[in-house]
């Protein structure tokens, strides 16, 4: 291997982090005691990001048939984080593709092997039979989590009649619920504020501030519907919990029923850089069962979360419908 290359795997984290790292961590885990705000919650303040995990599979790998989770070994999860890196790396349109505009991913400091805890076989539920002509392809662009399949605009290559022919995303409206901290090419950082009764989630990307009230409370009215939900949020314990329900029907997560869909997070501190946070989709209207998955954060306060001032950069929209004018005329 060239010193070339041999530099550019360190920098992207190839083999930065091991097995004796990851065992440091778990150690670390064990040893670990909350902190409190001034009121006496749970600390969970902080900036945090998740991008060492956008490789990670989402549900079980086929090469994983039959295990658990809990049956990779750390040695093992060690390796196959570091061939995920040299990949990404290697491959024409991994993450080095982005980096002059976008983060530089350090994949090697992943430590989940597939991200669907539950069921224990680490694949989403079947969907019921009513419900399989919402089904989500397997490959639906991560754009797409958070929109009606299937989807227009620039992810599919058109129509371009109009702006609502693009999708949330090309328009700068929202990545949606659980979407938005779901690892993506850009703006994985998040900030968690807390004051008395409220917890608060600032999203990078595209530039959501979710407000968590904690006081008991009823949901809104069913008529009341947005892209982000209508969250309610509890300790238990020192786990935060946060029940979300109330979406628009235009940004459901992997197409479900918007009427019946219920999001259940559950933000852990585990250490003191890390949190686990994991998601329960329960749409009993769409899945034969609630289905779990969860997503490591870590502390970063080098990645701050930054303005994405997408609407005002946004001329692809504008740009596109009058190439399609243009097209037009010239037939």
């Amino acid at each position: 291997m060239s010193r070339k290359i041999a530099t550019f795997l360190f920098l992207l984290g190839v083999g930065t982090i091991g097995a004796d790292a990851q065992t440091t961590r778990a150690t670390t885990a064990r040893h670990f005691v909350q902190p409190r705000t001034a009121w006496g919650d749970p600390d969970l303040q902080g900036t945090y990001t998740n991008k060492y995990e956008l490789n990670t599979p989402f549900e079980r790998p086929k090469e994983f048939e039959g295990r658990r989770i809990e049956d990779v070994a750390v040695g093992e999860l060690a390796e196959i984080v570091k061939q995920r890196q040299a990949q990404a790396v290697y491959r024409p349109d991994g993450p080095q593709a982005f980096t002059p505009f976008r983060d530089v991913f350090e994949l090697a400091r992943g430590s989940r092997p597939w991200l669907v805890v539950d069921p224990p076989d680490g694949r989403i539920p079947a969907l019921r039979p009513d419900a399989t002509d919402r089904a989500t392809p397997a490959d639906a662009s991560i754009y797409a989590v958070n929109e009606r399949w299937p989807v227009t605009g620039s992810i599919a290559g058109g129509p371009f009649d109009g702006p609502e022919d693009f999708s949330l995303y090309d328009r700068c409206i929202t990545r949606g619920l659980p979407g938005s901290m779901v690892p993506h090419v850009q703006g994985n950082s998040y900030q968690i504020v807390q004051a008395h009764g409220v917890v608060a989630i600032r999203y990078e990307l595209i530039h959501e501030t979710r407000i968590i009230p904690l006081e008991p409370a009823p949901h809104v009215g069913a008529r009341i519907r947005l892209d982000m939900g209508d969250a309610r949020g509890r300790w238990d314990g020192d786990t935060l919990v946060v029940e979300t329900r109330n979406f628009k029907d235009r940004s459901t997560y992997r197409n479900a029923e918007a009427a019946s869909l219920r999001l259940v997070e559950r933000f852990t501190r585990t250490a003191a850089d890390r949190i686990e946070w994991a998601v329960t989709v329960d749409d009993p209207a769409t899945w034969t069962r609630s289905w779990t998955f969860m997503v490591p954060l870590t502390a970063n306060s080098s990645e701050r979360v930054l303005e994405v001032a997408c609407h005002e950069g946004n001329y692809a929209v504008g740009h596109m419908l009058e190439a399609a004018r243009d097209a037009e005329r010239a037939k």
